[in-house]
């Protein structure tokens, strides 16, 4: 307890940053209100508060980096939040939405996603102290979080999930993302993504289209990009790969401009020199 002390007076001394925490309460209140929702049997209500706590989660950090206002304290507090909103909330909403029925293994699905969640913010913390990289490790939490709001949501406005066929969906999807949170599988980031340079103009025009069609249908592209996401650190890697072996296997087969210029020389001077003859 002594040696704690000196941390506590320093930490009350120099204070803490007011507004990246306060968005970062803002993503625990978040969190919160989603398990009392689950509580109360809305799982809509939970789902569209775990998206809201997402965009708490990310504009946090961005505020933090942007004033820089970055401190081991506002880690700390994030990721405690995270696991309330990111690992809690949507574990529970999954169990009363869909995994109840399956009793024990319902639960122990909830449990495991949980526990990885947690693990997940610890390794992430860990990383934090070392160098930066511009990639994440595992599947992050708000994007697991997300996908499981997004189904709910999804399941609402469709209502195509029959009662039999739900709970075996989510189930999978439970035990995948858990995985997936404590794989060493890279997810790319948008932490670093500059939108104030120069971009090509068809940069813009899908960013106009992506924006209409989701305005247009919300809860079908929500779920769709976080699908995506999740699914992007599993086959990015094989894509990348066969992209670059058909990249190869056509150059080996496009002819040499240079050799094909040769041959046409070497052409034309047989030519000539037959017309020599003659």
């Amino acid at each position: 307890m002594t040696r704690r002390r000196p941390k506590i007076k320093e930490l009350s001394r120099k204070g803490i940053y007011i507004i990246p925490n306060l968005f970062t309460s803002g993503n625990l209140f978040c969190g919160v209100f989603a398990i009392i929702a689950v509580l109360d049997g809305k799982f809509t209500t939970a789902a569209i508060a775990i998206l809201v706590a997402t965009i708490f989660d990310m504009l946090d950090g961005k505020l933090a980096r942007l004033t820089n206002t970055t401190s081991r304290f506002g880690v700390e507090y994030d990721s405690l939040s995270d696991l309330i909103s990111f690992g809690v909330a949507p574990g529970l909403l999954a169990y009363a939405w869909a995994l109840r029925p399956y009793g024990r293994l319902g639960w122990a699905a909830l449990f495991l996603y949980v526990v990885c969640s947690a693990l997940r913010l610890a390794r992430f913390n860990v990383q934090v102290s070392g160098p930066e990289s511009k990639d994440f490790i595992g599947l992050p939490t708000p994007a697991s979080a997300g996908l499981i709001a997004t189904m709910v949501v999804f399941d609402a406005h469709v209502s195509s999930f029959g009662l039999d066929v739900r709970p075996l969906i989510v189930l999978f999807v439970a035990y995948l993302l858990a995985f997936l949170m404590v794989s060493h599988l890279r997810y790319r980031s948008l932490k670093n993504l500059n939108l104030r340079d120069r971009k090509p103009f068809g940069v813009l025009v899908g960013i106009l289209l992506v924006f209409l069609v989701l305005v247009t249908a919300p809860q079908v592209m929500l779920f769709l990009l976080c699908a995506l996401y999740v699914l992007s650190g599993i086959f990015e890697k094989p894509i990348v790969a066969l992209y670059r072996r058909v990249q190869e296997q056509n150059a080996k087969e496009r002819p040499d401009p240079l050799a094909a210029y040769m041959d046409e020389e070497i052409d034309d001077i047989e030519d000539k020199e037959i017309i020599l003859k003659h």
